[in-house]
């Protein structure tokens, strides 16, 4: 039987989303599997134990049936203390449990978890993820990076253009020189964040500061797009890797916003861990029409080659009037973007059992790279303690 930990948490303004997604996977794991819950706080230590997969235990924040896990570099395995007790002259002892992984199911979202960062201390641990690996990882996070991606690419986009937080305070002006090129409306949002967090749809000029704070209150870049008018939205998930992709149904998701947020993304939906939960809004499978959704399969397959994509990613279009736009691929959709595969007719379950699949795959592939150059320089350099 193989072990699958899930990782879930995070240090992230997207923390409880994660929760709602770890949760899930859990519940709609194969039986096959045995099913480690790796709870990953917010100030970042890391808890075990068979309380973490029950909902109650978040809502109600009581952790005290949960324990301290950590790993060791190299080794695929989770470890924790376990108190013994001991006899009449020997007191109380530590003993350290082992437990071998096969795969890390990664249901981190946002910051710390899905930017790279976490899949490079997986790799150090030498253990199968489900995912991206690091590259695409880091274009799938920052919209700067994924935006100058994407237009290398010949993908096609709205308008945009983007800032440091320094050159904000330093360079106002050909700041705003770049952005009146664009245009009003616009929409201004954090580099890094995903969820709806500190974007916001700008008509005039005067709302543009408290629009562009908002976002560097969240990152230290912003991106500035071009806000299409009269929107659709329309969302695909891909799964596959290394240029063999199924796609699914398209969903175009109802916002009684300018554009969809927080809330409607993840509470106003009225479901509830273990549940339905979509982690977008109103859902609404659609069938475009045959140049729409051509355009869609296409851009989709070349996004996913972008970032070298692996596992089950989500990317969301936007049209204006029959122009089709790509505005981002999110390498960790809530809820792994179950919903969408089931109108295929793949069940959560069975999707597990590919994205479990692809990571092993990507970890064969990544063992069969030398890391090591046997050069004996020690042996044939003359350098001391001073380089």
């Amino acid at each position: 039987m193989k072990t699958i930990g899930v990782l879930f948490g995070g240090k992230s303004v997207e923390h409880e989303v994660s929760v709602i997604t770890g949760v899930q996977v859990m519940e709609n794991l194969s039986k096959d599997y045995c099913v480690v819950p790796i709870y990953v706080k917010k100030d970042g230590q890391w808890l075990g134990g068979e309380s973490l997969k029950d909902f109650k235990s978040f809502k109600n924040q009581d952790f005290s049936q949960a324990y301290p896990v950590y790993f060791k570099a190299g080794i695929p395995s989770l470890f924790h203390l376990q108190r013994q007790k001991g006899g009449l002259l020997k007191g109380d002892q530590l003993v350290e449990e082992e437990r071998k992984i096969d795969c890390i199911i990664n249901a981190l979202h946002g910051t710390n978890g899905e930017d790279g960062s976490m899949q490079g201390l997986l790799e150090q641990w030498s253990v199968a993820y489900t995912g991206c690996q690091v590259p695409g990882s880091v274009l799938g996070m920052d919209k700067v990076l994924m935006k100058e991606r994407f237009s290398h690419c010949g993908i096609q986009q709205v308008a945009y253009t983007w800032f440091k937080a320094r050159d904000w305070k330093e360079n106002r002006d050909q700041v705003m020189e770049k952005i009146e090129k664009i245009g009003y409306p616009l929409m201004v949002k954090p580099s890094t964040l995903g969820s709806s967090i500190g974007i916001s749809k700008v008509k005039e000029e005067k709302d543009l500061e408290a629009a562009v704070d908002l976002a560097l209150s969240y990152d230290k870049k912003v991106v500035i797009e071009h806000a299409v008018d009269h929107l659709r939205e329309l969302n695909i998930s891909v799964l596959g890797a290394n240029g063999s992709y199924d796609l699914s149904p398209i969903e175009e998701p109802k916002s009684i916003n300018d554009l969809l947020t927080f809330d409607e993304k993840y509470i106003h939906s009225n479901n509830k861990a273990g549940g339905k939960t979509s982690g977008k809004g109103g859902r609404n499978i659609v069938v475009p029409e045959e140049k729409v959704l051509e355009a869609i399969h296409t851009m989709a397959r070349s996004a996913m080659d972008a970032i070298d994509g692996a596992g089950v990613v989500r990317i969301d279009f936007m049209m204006e009037g029959d122009q089709v736009y790509l505005n981002e691929i999110n390498t960790q959709p809530g809820s792994m973007a179950f919903y969408l595969w089931e109108e295929a007719g793949l069940s959560f379950k069975d999707l597990l059992d590919r994205i479990i699949d692809i990571a092993e795959e990507k970890k064969r592939e990544r063992d069969q790279i030398i890391y090591s150059y046997e050069s004996n320089l020690f042996q044939r350099s003359g350098f001391g303690s001073k380089l």
